[in-house]
């Protein structure tokens, strides 16, 4: 009987060991990995702060408005280089345009002062020619004279110099010298009736002008 007993108290003492070891763990809350909510909020306003690319209240970025005033200031500086380049361009073509015009007239002021010195040995030659006779004028010396003369009178012609037309023609203070005026009916009134020296144009510009006679 006492056996028995024991056998009973030792199972009972079994089965309480059982029952505490078995007693569940207690569960284990997964987060994954993830940090507490006051922890997160606090380094997601931390990362804000030391971001660059956080909006401003004009809704820029610090970096873009950054960049935006630098891109400014780099057209700015194109647009002006640009008008300055543009003005000096000016300038230098206005110079260039005021150089030629001024060398052109230093070349016609040039080309007339020696038409000038020359054509004193054309009125020669006209003098010389115009009082020969019609044997004289068969004389080779004077036949060579004469294509000198010709020659001459080509080559004027060809730099542009040219006579200007009186006789008959009606007078005109800007190419003829009037010397001499004399009643004739047979003209009309402010008419050429002769030409004493013969005048010339270069390229339109009077070298020298036409001393004449007019009528009345």
């Amino acid at each position: 009987m006492e056996e028995s007993r024991k056998e009973d108290v030792m199972e009972q003492e079994a089965t309480d060991e059982s029952e505490e070891s078995v007693v569940d763990p207690e569960p284990e809350t997964d987060t994954g990995g993830e940090e507490p909510a006051d922890e997160e909020n606090e380094s997601e306003e931390a990362a804000e702060e030391a971001d660059p690319e956080t909006e401003d209240p004009a809704g820029e970025t610090p970096k873009r408005s950054f960049f935006k005033k630098k891109k400014d200031k780099r057209d700015t500086q194109i647009e002006e280089l640009t008008d300055r380049v543009q003005r000096q361009m000016a300038e230098f073509d206005n110079f260039r345009k005021r150089t030629e015009k001024e060398k052109a007239a230093m070349f016609e002021i040039g080309a007339k002062s020696v038409i000038e010195k020359v054509l004193p040995t054309i009125d020669n030659f006209e003098r010389g020619l115009g009082g020969l006779t019609d044997e004289q004028k068969e004389d080779p010396f004077v036949q060579g004279m004469e294509k000198v003369y010709r020659q001459l009178l080509t080559t004027l012609e060809g730099i542009g110099v040219k006579p200007i037309e009186a006789v008959g023609r009606p007078f005109d203070p800007n190419f003829h010298n009037a010397v001499m005026h004399v009643e004739d009916e047979e003209a009309e009134e402010n008419t050429v009736v002769e030409e004493f020296q013969k005048g010339y144009l270069y390229h339109d510009s009077v070298v020298r002008h036409s001393m004449v006679k007019v009528a009345n």
